[in-house]
């Protein structure tokens, strides 16, 4: 399926805030197949088995998206920068409640291999957990790097898309991507 068109998604957007119910719906029609692709994209970074399937956390994103109030919706890219922000956290949630069940609540391990491929943003075994306290701390740091890896490694976004998101030069991105997955490395090798 076509990616859904930037102008009709921004427009119901405004339409749902506006009030229109119908609207909401024509929406979760228009971007249900990107939603789950999006969604795919977190689950292959996620541990085989993973108890949370694709569905339910498309599910639960657009419950959550839709229980935006106070969002003044800007385009199609800030609707699919929201709903993989949200995708992480229900990952992130998950991840604590699965781990107080089965670690009476400790923190899991990761290795330096496995910060390092995500340092290279090649990795599917990527520990959700760990990666999103680093990513936070990141945030605190630099919230513009902070949110150029929630859009690249969790969204998968490519450099053009994050660059025209964020309103800055590709080179921009680039030099802040490189900059972001070596301060990663280095707080989840440290």
């Amino acid at each position: 399926m076509q990616p859904s068109s930037p102008k009709r998604v921004t427009q119901l957007l405004h339409q749902w805030r506006g009030g229109n119910r119908a609207a909401l719906e024509e929406l979760l029609i228009e971007v249900y197949d990107e939603l789950r692709r999006l969604a795919r994209r977190h689950m292959r970074r996620e541990r085989e088995g993973h108890t949370l399937q694709t569905t339910a956390l498309v599910h639960e994103a657009f419950l959550k998206l839709v229980d935006q109030r106070n969002v003044d919706w800007q385009s199609r890219g800030h609707f699919f920068g929201l709903a993989s922000q949200l995708m992480r956290r229900i990952l992130v949630d998950h991840a604590r409640r699965v781990g107080r069940a089965k670690r009476g609540g400790g923190m899991p391990v990761m290795s330096l291999d496995a910060a390092g491929e995500i340092a290279d943003s090649g990795s599917n075994t990527a520990d959700v957990f760990l990666l999103d306290s680093a990513l936070r701390k990141l945030e605190a740091f630099d919230a513009t790097q902070g949110r150029i890896v929630e859009l690249r490694f969790f969204g998968g976004l490519t450099i053009e898309e994050t660059a025209d998101l964020l309103g800055v030069s590709p080179m921009t991105i680039k030099r802040d991507w490189a900059v972001a997955k070596a301060w990663l490395y280095r707080e989840l090798a440290g």
